[in-house]
């Protein structure tokens, strides 16, 4: 493939922040061109996974520093949701999760385990796409093991990047965020004349470079972003939250890392000013992805689904990294842009509590394909109009990795609550109310008036853990 040095690298600061002001001008939402799509046109869809990035690191978010125009413009015309969770808190057993729309549990691909088995990719999402007749493309990070082979049974096209983020290419420095744009939008030239697509764009951004102390680059083109901005210290940052755990939550790969990314003033500031400008710089380039969709007369029906494999600690609790059960490595963004909407549909935010498991089930009904009975997610579907469907009113979440560093554990969650257990350490659990805390700040486990509350979320901890066994027995 020849790099087009010139698409995406030369992009300026000026180039950001006059799209940013101007509202992008890149994608222009056609709501009177929505009833020219025939009902049940197969969609085309473009799904950018990103990773580490947690809920609140978006513009439409509320968070009033960083810089997603693009982004932000997708939520304002399509349907943002509030309370979107992993079913699994690292970027393996995630990932692996949201191609198979299975959990962690029934699918037990994690770090250091086997390659995720066919049973599992044969049920996968880009599979069942190209079975129907769809060109699958993907560009990124993969991070899951699988069996030889398989990579050509899921995709059409495939470009996988990986560390350092810069690299030279044809005497070149670039940053892997702008070459994974390229590849995204080489995808797109070559595609045929009327041919249905999905293109997965995974960046490896905002994930830190865990090997360099620098540990977080970006594109040349943010780079004077958030120069003359202090970051907020978050208050769950204070070492008091730290102190108040046990041992065991204290000492592992949580901690190591804070020391390698927040522990003074000084680097925090520099650390997390470089975590904004990689989601600065995705924004970016997906951009010039939906400016190339626009070129290409494809914009129209192309639906866009935008999320993230894991939240994101940025200090808290002392904390630096993802994998437990708090819901800054729990949550994460999520945001579905069906260009075919009717105005009503648009700019709608939803309060439901959604998984990651849940976007290959709405993937493959927005395509109006068949839903694998073994998929444990539930199709967003009903949720991208208005209305209040019926729906779960709780979650269950699991880490299940065997390592020393980083604690197993599981969790129910609920609007209100939040119980938390540990399986090598039965003698600590944790419940939080939600409504009064929604922090997680004070632990309520110990105190006798949430003796029952505790018993009965612990009950629906087990039922969900059996439930999943049995479900895994589909597989064998």
């Amino acid at each position: 493939m020849m790099i087009r040095k010139g698409l995406i690298n030369n992009l300026t600061r000026r180039d950001f922040l006059k799209a940013s002001a101007a509202g992008l001008g890149i994608l222009v939402f056609h709501h009177q061109l929505a009833g020219h799509l025939k009902e049940g046109e197969r969609p085309n869809i473009l799904f950018v996974l990103t990773d580490d990035q947690r809920f609140d690191m978006l513009g439409c978010a509320g968070n009033p520093i960083i810089k997603t125009p693009n982004i932000d413009r997708l939520a304002q015309g399509g349907v943002r949701f509030e309370q979107a969770f992993v079913t699994t808190p690292i970027c393996a057993a995630s990932r692996a999760s949201v191609f198979t729309g299975t959990y962690e549990r029934t699918h037990t691909y994690t770090f250091t385990k086997p390659p995720l088995t066919r049973v599992f990719t044969d049920i996968s999402y880009p599979v069942l796409l190209r079975k129907a007749g769809y060109r699958v493309g993907f560009v990124g990070k993969f991070g899951v093991k699988v069996e030889e082979g398989v990579e050509k049974q899921m995709f059409d096209y495939m470009k996988q990047t990986s560390f350092p983020y810069f690299q030279t290419i044809n005497g070149v420095k670039r940053h892997i965020t702008e070459l994974e744009g390229e590849y995204a939008v080489d995808f797109l030239r070559e595609l045929r004349a009327g041919e249905s697509f999905c293109l997965i764009w995974c960046p490896w951004a905002p994930h830190a470079d865990d090997g360099n102390p620098e540990q977080y680059f970006w594109p040349p083109a943010v780079d004077d972003l958030y120069r003359d901005v202090e970051i907020p210290v978050p208050e769950m940052a204070d070492p008091k939250y730290y102190e108040a755990q046990p041992d065991f939550l204290k000492n592992t790969m949580n901690r190591t890392r804070w020391f390698w990314r927040f522990d003074t003033p000084e680097k925090y500031q520099k650390m997390v000013k470089g975590y904004y400008r990689m989601i600065s710089g995705i924004d970016l380039v997906l951009g010039r992805i939906l400016a190339e969709l626009r070129r290409l007369v494809l914009d129209k029906n192309t639906i866009i689904i935008f999320s993230s494999d894991n939240g994101y600690f940025l200090g808290e609790r002392g904390y630096a990294g993802k994998w437990l059960m708090y819901d800054l490595s729990i949550r994460v963004p999520l945001i579905i842009y069906d260009p075919r909407a009717p105005k009503e549909n648009r700019g709608l935010l939803r309060k439901e509590l959604v998984l990651n498991i849940d976007i290959p089930t709405t993937i493959l009904d927005l395509a109006c394909l068949p839903i694998p009975d073994k998929y444990q997610g539930w199709s967003l579907k009903p949720l991208l109009r208005r209305g209040k469907p019926d729906w779960r009113n709780e979650i269950f979440c699991e880490e299940l990795w065997d390592n020393p560093e980083i604690p197993q554990s599981e969790c129910i969650r609920t609007d209100r609550w939040k119980y938390i257990q540990y399986p090598r350490h039965p003698e600590y659990v944790e419940l939080f109310d939600l409504k009064t805390d929604p922090q997680e700040k004070h632990n309520l486990a110990r105190l006798p008036q949430y003796q029952a509350t505790i018993e009965e979320l612990r009950g629906h901890c087990q039922q969900w853990i059996q439930r999943l066994v049995e479900d895994s027995k589909k597989f064998m």
